[in-house]
Formats: C-alpha cells, sequence, structure tokens
C-alpha cells in the first residue's frame, strides 16, 4: 500500500508539472488556451496573468508531493506523509471544486483529482496496516 501511494503521488506530481507547463510556459499557443476552452488568442492573452499564477500553484503542489515522497524515501515518514497529504488533499479538493465548476469540468476533474485521491487513499491504508 505505501509503494502504492508514492507511485500515485509521483504520477500526480508529474501531472501538475505537466499543467504547470501548460498555463505557465505554453499559455500562449493555440493547441493550449484551446485544451482549456479559450476561443481566441485574444482571450488567451486576457487571461495569460490568471494562468500564469495558476501555473505556479500547481507548480508548488507538485513540488510537495516530489519532496514527501522523497522524504518518505529517506526515511523521513513522518515529514514526507505530512508533504504528501497535505499536497495531494489540496490537490483532490481542487479538483473537487473544478468538478463543482460545471459537468464540462468533469473529465478534467477527474483526471485531476485521481491520482492523489489514490495517493491518500493508499497511503491512509497502508500506514494504518503497518
Amino acid at each position: 500500500m505505501i509503494l502504492a501511494s508514492l507511485l500515485f503521488a509521483l504520477l500526480a506530481a508529474v501531472l501538475h508539472v505537466y499543467i504547470f507547463t501548460m498555463e505557465s510556459i505554453t499559455w500562449s499557443r493555440p493547441a493550449t488556451w484551446k485544451r482549456f476552452s479559450i476561443t481566441s488568442q485574444a482571450d488567451a492573452e486576457t487571461t495569460r496573468a490568471m494562468a500564469y499564477n495558476q501555473g505556479f500553484y500547481n507548480l508548488f503542489l507538485a513540488a510537495g508531493a516530489l519532496a514527501g515522497t522523497g522524504a518518505v524515501a529517506l526515511g523521513h515518514t513522518p515529514v514526507g506523509w505530512t508533504l504528501i497529504f497535505s499536497s495531494c488533499g489540496s490537490m483532490l479538493l481542487a479538483a473537487l471544486v473544478l468538478a463543482l465548476s460545471g459537468r464540462k469540468y468533469l473529465r478534467a476533474a477527474a483526471m485531476q483529482g485521481a491520482t492523489p485521491l489514490l495517493a491518500v487513499l493508499f497511503g491512509v491504508l497502508g500506514l494504518l496496516t503497518a
């Protein structure tokens, strides 16, 4: 269970680094802004600062999950699990907010929330049975 939790925390982090890349680096490219239902280059430019900020939010969540995974792997389990549960819990709650924002966001919310949910569930189960 612990290994599965760490794997899902890593996958959640990788996904959030990818989201960071889209929101903070490639936002102005049509292929990127169309993925976020932006309908024009002008609208992409208008929302660029918001997306840039949101991208860093995702990067910081990924950093917490990566640091937590590394800490657990190095034997610093209280710090590591705190970082994993905090980062993945925040990812999961953000996915819930996205899902509640409208039906058109359900697929994105499921993709964003699945790996942190599994990281938290397997982590809790693994720690309870250890």
